[in-house]
């Protein structure tokens, strides 16, 4: 695979689009397989971007997160201990993750895809070198104030991890999942006085898996507070490297 060439940043403002919709079955694409991250910050709209690119461009979206879910319970080695983190009320430590990540991604060596979540520090990205080669990473970069108000607005569900925002995703029932009826809750490191150590935390992880990509020519970066100003300099960097299998929507 060809790395792509580093990209600029372009302007624009950010907005999360509701990402409840179940994605549309799309045709397969070329022979040639495209694999991709998007890193950004918790609030950033990496979930909304993904699922775009993976609805346009027909790659897989593979989210840690869901994984995560997915394998409590589910009988698996990584999922097994990642639960005995969480019964603790502690973080799924990062290599956990990674054995997680790693295990899917082995299922999928013939198969187009698209990272969210992963890897989010050094040592993940050094793992994900060990099973392939990226092609594209994109990098979104939104003001610490938009994350903070993003952030302190969100409310999830936790058996899907939908999200919502209560100022411009808000649920048709204030507290309430839109498909199953559940309660939302808001998570601890969300609320307004961990956010701000949340978000350091974080860049303090990205900045050297950043410059590795960056190193390599394939770091692309977007800034801005609104997902619709930023997703069609997106859309057509993706256009550079491989045909949208549906044509592009106004947002």
């Amino acid at each position: 695979m060809c790395p792509g060439g580093a990209g600029g940043a372009r302007p624009g403002r950010l907005t999360r689009v509701p990402p409840r919709s179940a994605p549309v079955p799309v045709p397969a694409m070329a022979s040639k397989l495209l694999r991709a991250v998007v890193l950004g910050p918790p609030g950033s709209g990496k979930g909304t971007v993904c699922e775009r690119i993976a609805r346009r461009f027909g790659l897989q979206h593979l989210s840690s997160g869901q994984f995560l879910r997915e394998s409590l319970g589910g009988g698996g080695e990584a999922g097994a201990l990642a639960q005995q983190y969480l019964e603790r009320g502690l973080l799924v430590p990062d290599h956990v993750i990674t054995r997680l990540m790693m295990a899917e991604l082995e299922k999928r060596r013939e198969q187009h895809w698209l990272l969210d979540g992963f890897p989010r520090t050094l040592g993940q990205a050094k793992a994900l070198d060990g099973i392939c080669q990226l092609d594209l990473v994109i990098s979104l970069n939104i003001p610490f104030e938009t994350l903070k108000d993003r952030l302190s607005a969100r409310w999830v569900h936790p058996a899907s991890g939908r999200v919502y925002n209560m100022d411009f995703n808000p649920p048709h029932t204030q507290g309430v999942d839109d498909l199953t009826g559940e309660p939302l809750v808001q998570r601890e490191d969300d609320r307004p006085e961990a956010v701000a150590a949340r978000l350091r935390k974080y860049k303090d992880a990205a900045k050297p898996v950043m410059e590795l990509y960056k190193s390599r020519g394939i770091l692309h970066s977007f800034s801005g507070t609104e997902t619709n100003k930023i997703w069609p300099y997106v859309y057509t960097l993706l256009s550079s490297r491989i045909p949208p299998v549906l044509p592009e929507e106004e947002h």
